[in-house]
């Protein structure tokens, strides 16, 4: 496991450097003076420790960047600017540090980080569709085909590309049943992460349709993105029986 350290103070890397070979003699550690050196980068570490006032582009910027080539690295911004932290989350930030900080909350941090990493690859097998009661009948519902589903009245509204099924039912059940391709932004509205086109801290925007994002489910949503990503990226890891 490679953990990668960005921050144009010398004595900064050299700092977090010597943290972690005392905390975690078995990680392989780099470090990069700025930016563009960082992206240049042929690898992409598992972590990346990042600073965000740096020379040339910034470390948000740099961030940004990264997340366009395609690096799921658990980010983890180090810095003394307090006002960057909900652009944090805007490029799946694991985590945001606050200059200076303590020893033990630093620990605690990369503790967490690196168990994320370590995390097993095989994932339990998904629910692949599930059985609703709609206008007398029965219908099964292939959840890979929800792009998302919204609640009015007592009712459950699912929509799909080409149709929609309507059933007296609760948006927290269906979540529930849903597993972790979907999230819930707002209380009226479940959706896929398969079907995001764009979102922010507002709006949800889907192949189909669009729904409304609760400022407080914001960073949840982009953690939970982020997470969707990293499996879609391994072909979902889900085994069969």
């Amino acid at each position: 496991m490679q953990i990668a350290i960005c921050d144009d103070e010398p004595e900064i890397r050299k700092l977090l450097e010597e943290k972690l070979h005392r905390l975690f003699p078995d990680l392989e550690t780099v470090a990069y003076s700025s930016g563009e050196k960082l992206i240049a980068a042929g690898r992409a570490p598992d972590i990346l420790l990042l600073d965000i006032r740096l020379p040339g582009i910034n470390g948000m910027e740099t961030a940004k960047a990264l997340r366009e080539k395609g690096w799921d690295t658990v980010l983890i911004f180090i810095t003394a600017m307090e006002e960057y932290v909900f652009q944090a989350f805007d490029v799946g930030a694991f985590h945001y540090l606050i200059k200076p900080f303590e020893d033990e909350r630093f620990t605690a941090v990369l503790q967490r980080a690196i168990a994320q990493c370590r995390e097993p690859l095989l994932l339990p097998r998904k629910q692949d569709s599930l059985l609703i009661r709609s206008k007398g009948a029965h219908i099964r519902v292939s959840l890979d085909a929800v792009i998302y589903a919204e609640v009015f009245n007592r009712k459950v509204l699912i929509h799909e590309l080409d149709k929609e099924i309507e059933y007296y039912g609760r948006l927290s059940e269906l979540a529930k049943q849903a597993g972790e391709d979907f999230f819930r932004p707002h209380r009226a509205y479940l959706i896929h992460f398969k079907y995001v086109v764009k979102y922010d801290s507002s709006t949800v925007w889907l192949e189909k349709g669009k729904a409304l994002m609760a400022k407080q489910n914001y960073p949840a949503f982009v953690k939970g993105y982020l997470r969707y990503s990293r499996r879609a990226e391994r072909g979902n890891g889900y085994v069969g029986d």
